[in-house]
């Protein structure tokens, strides 16, 4: 693939160096958003949380990344994706170390607000930096080489956090991330180029604002956010959060076994983006696929929600769960889809909203369910809490599918059909 950008003066060599460095920091959001799964008994052990304690310490990082979307995007717009990337970097640093040092659940929680914070614009300033510097037919296949390869920080946090976690300690490996991310920060001072100065009048915050008033106005805006509102959050909540202590409560599995599963769970899902990614090409749809993959989702927590399974099956179980879950990059695709080139951008941050909101809902609610049905007598929560979680998850994710079967679809192959 030729990566040779536009600017000109760039040589390619120095072009991958700009990649690995976007991707770097985008693992970092990856892995901080999925930590919480697989130590989350450990961390409810030592510190005595409650189920909506852990959700909401987890999900804590997704309500403050999904708050500040919009304005995130109007300062890259005027002050550049680099400078705002660096900035929010030291939240990321800072949340992260007081993550490992903090001795009490309101401290956790406030570090993971943090986190959140700076780790939101980890994904959007890098695709602005690629779509500035690269020719525009480069910017699919170099967004989803930022989204592909960036995916090796949830495989990060799931066994090898757990191998950590064993050896050194949970909050030793959450100082070494913080020191990490400074190093990655360094890199991407030194590779990204400085920010480009546009001849353009800034847009005023009243006209961003009225912009994103439109952008909801959008026929099908609201089917299709529905549909990322439940999807990642059934995902965050199974992989990034319930699954670890699910395994651990239910099935007596010990930390490294925790994190071998989740990890399958993990991989399974980054192949399934890539086979997802082509399936609207084959159907020539982007409701199709999504149909599908939701129907085999909301099948499998089904599953979970009237039987805990067999040992041998729950590892069967996750990767099936990962693979299916994973037709975002098609259901992304829709979004973008139903948008004007003049609100393609606050679109897409709309969307991501729902993603990460959704995110933050499906934790803090299903934490809520665990709790309600109380501890078990080893002091684990019960398995009903668990088929609550599952269920709630299965039953969202059905209602939202109902609402997007509504939806248009403007596939580009249908409009070349009737041409």
């Amino acid at each position: 693939m030729n990566f040779a950008p536009k600017l000109g003066t760039t040589r390619s060599e120095t072009a991958l160096f700009l990649i690995a460095a976007l991707v770097s920091i985008y693992a970092i959001s990856q892995f901080l958003r999925n930590s919480i799964g697989v130590i989350a008994s450990d961390l409810a052990r030592e510190l005595n949380l409650s189920a909506t304690q852990t959700g909401l310490l987890s999900s804590a990082f997704f309500f403050s990344f999904a708050a500040v979307q919009i304005p995130i995007g109007i300062l890259i717009d005027r002050y550049g994706p680099k400078r705002t990337m660096l900035a929010t970097a030291v939240l990321t640093v800072a949340g992260t170390a007081l993550f490992a040092l903090a001795p009490s659940a309101s401290l956790l929680i406030a570090a993971r607000v943090l986190m959140g914070l700076g780790c939101s614009t980890f994904f959007m300033a890098p695709l602005v930096i690629y779509a500035r510097r690269f020719p525009p037919e480069r910017f699919a296949g170099l967004t989803s080489l930022q989204m592909g390869l960036a995916n090796t920080g949830t495989l990060a946090a799931t066994a090898p956090l757990a191998a950590s976690a064993a050896a050194f300690g949970w909050r030793a490996s959450f100082l070494a991330v913080a020191a990490l991310t400074v190093v990655i920060a360094l890199v991407v001072v030194v590779v990204v180029p400085k920010d480009a100065v546009s001849g353009k009048p800034k847009e005023t915050w009243g006209a961003a604002f009225r912009g994103v008033a439109a952008a909801l106005k959008v026929p099908s805006f609201w089917p299709v956010f529905f549909m990322h509102l439940c999807t990642y959050g059934c995902f965050a909540s199974v992989i990034g959060l319930w699954g670890g202590p699910w395994l651990s409560d239910v099935h007596g599995a010990e930390l490294a076994t925790r994190g071998n599963v989740l990890l399958l769970g993990a991989m399974a899902q980054i192949g399934g983006m890539l086979m997802w990614g082509a399936m609207d090409r084959f159907w020539g749809s982007y409701k199709t696929p999504v149909l599908i993959g939701s129907t085999a989702t909301i099948v499998l927590l089904a599953i979970l929600t009237v039987t805990p399974l067999a040992q041998p099956w729950t590892t069967l179980w996750f990767p099936l769960f990962g693979l299916c879950v994973a037709y975002t990059p098609i259901l992304a695709s829709h979004g973008k889809s139903l948008f004007p080139s003049t609100l393609t951008g606050r679109g897409i941050t709309l969307m991501n909203i729902g993603t990460m909101g959704g995110a933050f809902l499906s934790q803090s609610v299903t934490g809520m369910l665990i709790d309600s049905m109380g501890r078990s007598a080893q002091g684990g929560y019960r398995p009903e809490g668990y088929s609550l979680v599952f269920g709630s998850l299965a039953l969202a994710l059905l209602l939202s599918l109902l609402f997007y079967v509504r939806a248009i679809d403007p596939h580009p192959s249908r409009y070349a059909t009737k041409s």
